[in-house]
């Protein structure tokens, strides 16, 4: 059989392949290329200015910068979390839930913020299924650089909602992802079903 180079990270492998699926490989490479993808909704997204990173925690400068929080795609506030858009995200409505105060790990939280954050992680999921019709979610958190934190010192969950299909030739073939929808867009969304729906009491936002 043939033998093909896959590099997966910094690591190269030899692999052998059937000529066979060669051959349909080659066919199905033509074909994707002929194929033209059209996404006109992304013009808003990919025109914006760059967004200029703040220096040090994100998370931090996000609670502190109450005045932008559509700038900033900050959903909504507590008394102890805040609920984020991620910026750079693994499939359209992805959030990030922290506490307020800058801690890193489980054992940092109190009671209170540890209750609090497992709340909103219940009401976003919840949310996301009524605005755009997830049918199912990744959530976790990664605790320490050596798990993959980005932010290591603000712990921070993440929710990623999941669809049938949407692990589909886009990733696999181009490695690449599309996010359909807009931050913007999706922000406006979200604040718009948060302001109709009962909160804690059983009332809503609206007057």
């Amino acid at each position: 059989m043939p033998i093909v180079t896959q590099k997966r990270g910094d690591t190269l492998f030899m692999v052998e392949i059937d000529s066979v699926l060669i051959e349909r490989g080659k066919h199905r490479s033509a074909e994707l290329t002929q194929e033209q993808i059209w996404a006109p909704w992304r013009l808003d997204y990919v025109a914006e200015e760059p967004v200029k990173k703040p220096k040090g925690c994100f998370l931090c400068h996000y609670r502190d910068d109450a005045e932008g929080d559509a700038d900033n795609y900050v959903v909504t506030r507590g008394k102890r979390t805040i609920v984020v858009l991620n910026r750079f995200p693994y499939n359209n409505g992805h959030l990030l839930v922290a506490p307020l105060t800058h801690k890193a790990t489980l054992q940092d939280l109190t009671t209170e913020e540890l209750i609090e954050c497992a709340e909103y992680l219940r009401e976003m999921t919840s949310l996301l299924k009524k605005t755009i019709s997830a049918e199912g979610f990744n959530v976790g958190l990664n605790l320490g650089a050596v798990a993959g934190a980005g932010l290591p010192g603000h712990l921070h969950w993440h929710i990623v909602p999941r669809w049938s299909g949407d692990t589909n030739f886009m990733p696999t073939v181009a490695n690449v992802k599309v996010i359909p929808q807009s931050l913007r867009t999706l922000h406006d969304c979200l604040q718009t079903a948060m302001a109709t729906q009962p909160n804690k009491d059983g009332e809503t936002d609206v007057d």
